[in-house]
């Protein structure tokens, strides 16, 4: 008993000392070492990185979510298509005459913003081209119709509309005030998961070659790593306060699932080709009328460029807006209308907000010199002259060359053939061209079944680039055609 009552002295004796000088050392003297601090609620700081948003000082995307969910629609599409199937005698010879062509149909889905209180939806182009019927379903399980007001393959911009009014819409923002590392949400339907936000931040702007070359693509998008899947096309890029700054395309993929980078349409492009399509049925796109390519070090030192940012004007058109307003072969542009354009994305995505006759200036290097040169844009045709759709698809069959007719139905029951349009007469045009004959019988123009010369008509009203055209001879040959549009 006497050892543990001496043990224990011992021990409140120690403690007692051992408080004693922690107490002197801390209020005697100065600490100079590091202070961890835990975070106070009351602390008046912020996480380095944190800004304010509309719903609190801290990052909280539950604003942006509330306000963009019911603003971005599960778009479904139903289209037919049909395949020209090749000619087996043997199959023949023992089951009887077979079908020369199989049709199909196809469904597909993706996602839509709702930009207006009436009913106007904009989306990508890959998700409605060839849809015979558009479905749009609202976040509270509405669905409606949707009719197509326009489409823009060079952007994958497509605007849609529903009949509905008093609809909730996202406003636009700005996608050139945005910057790298900025907070990001997208929402759409990622395998029919609808309704779905994910967040992430701005990687990198000024993005290009995502889309297919044969569409003439108009590139600067915003690359985030924001989760994209499929599903996800045409749905919205969010800035934390809500606000419209991007439509999500398409995504960098080995496997066809998110791996870390997704791509967006830039608003301000958007807002463009909106606008366009709304007034005019179809984009009226301004060039200045330049070959160019971006500086690297390797070309600057060839050359003999100390200037890094900006574009070399290596090529001038005849008649263009360059040619007119004394641009010069090695120039270097540096700003569109006061805005830097240090590679061809940027100046794309300058140049997408203009309409041809627009008067811009031009801000160039000439022998280390600045200079600012007044450009009146044009078209592609070097003309100032605003196009209407109607006038757009007269100019796409009149570029074929040739008109059309409807196949008798007795001559497609000997041919086996479902549906076909006839090439009654050819003129000096691109089916001339490429050797199609007086005669022959287009099933689909892309896939794209055709029955009628309205249906030619129709599908050919936005078609750039290449165009495959299938069908058959009144002998029962079977050809497969592509052009170029240009």
């Amino acid at each position: 008993m006497k050892k543990i009552i001496l043990n224990l002295s011992i021990a409140v004796v120690g403690g007692i000392t051992a408080l004693a000088g922690t107490y002197f050392y801390y209020t005697k003297i100065k600490v100079q070492h590091p202070v961890l601090l835990t975070e106070n609620a009351n602390a008046n700081y912020k996480l380095v990185g944190n800004f304010n948003t509309s719903s609190g000082n801290n990052t909280d995307f539950t604003f942006a979510a509330e306000k963009s969910v019911n603003s971005v629609v599960h778009i479904k599409t139903i289209s037919e298509h049909v395949n020209n199937l090749n000619y087996d005698p043997f199959t023949e010879l023992f089951f009887g005459p077979q079908s020369r062509q199989q049709n199909y149909m196809q469904q597909a889905s993706g996602s839509g913003v709702i930009i207006s209180a009436d009913g106007y939806i904009v989306t990508n182009n890959h998700v409605i081209a060839g849809a015979d019927k558009i479905e749009v379903v609202l976040n509270n399980k509405k669905s409606y119709e949707a009719k197509i007001i326009g489409t823009d393959p060079s952007t994958d911009v497509a605007l849609i509309k529903i009949n509905e009014e008093s609809l909730p819409y996202l406003s636009y923002g700005n996608s050139e005030t945005i910057k790298i590392g900025e907070w990001v949400l997208a929402v759409g339907n990622p395998f029919n998961l609808e309704s779905t936000v994910t967040a992430g931040i701005i990687s990198a702007k000024g993005r290009n070659n995502i889309l297919d070359n044969s569409k003439r693509p108009i590139e600067s998008f915003i690359q985030t790593d924001a989760a994209v899947n499929p599903g996800n096309s045409g749905g919205a890029l969010v800035n934390t306060n809500g606000d419209l700054v991007g439509i999500n395309t398409a995504i960098a993929s080995n496997n066809g699932a998110y791996q870390g980078y997704s791509f967006a349409v830039p608003v301000n492009i958007v807002k463009k080709v909106v606008s366009d399509l709304i007034e005019f049925g179809t984009v009226q796109r301004a060039y200045i009328g330049v070959s160019i390519r971006d500086i690297d070090s390797k070309f600057a030192k060839e050359k003999g460029i100390s200037q890094l940012n900006g574009i070399y004007v290596n090529g001038i058109a005849d008649g263009g807006s360059a040619f007119f307003g004394g641009m010069q072969l090695g120039d270097i542009i540096t700003k569109i209308q006061n805005v830097n354009v240090a590679t061809y994305s940027a100046m794309q995505e300058q140049l997408s907000k203009y309409r041809p006759g627009d008067k811009i200036t031009v801000t160039v290097i000439r022998d280390n010199k600045e200079k600012e040169l007044n450009l009146t844009l044009k078209s592609l045709n070097n003309t100032t002259k605003l196009i209407k759709k109607s006038e757009l698809v007269k100019s796409n069959i009149s570029a074929l060359g040739a008109d059309f007719s409807e196949v008798d139905v007795e001559i497609l029951r000997q041919l086996r053939l479902n549906n076909g349009v006839r090439v009654e007469k050819l003129y000096n045009g691109k089916l001339a061209q490429v050797g199609i004959k007086e005669g022959f019988i287009i099933t689909s123009i892309d896939r794209k079944k055709v029955s009628t010369p309205k249906d030619v008509e129709t599908i050919m009203a936005d078609k750039t680039g290449i165009i495959t055209l299938q069908g058959y001879y009144p002998n029962g040959l079977g050809i497969t055609y592509q052009f170029d549009l240009k």
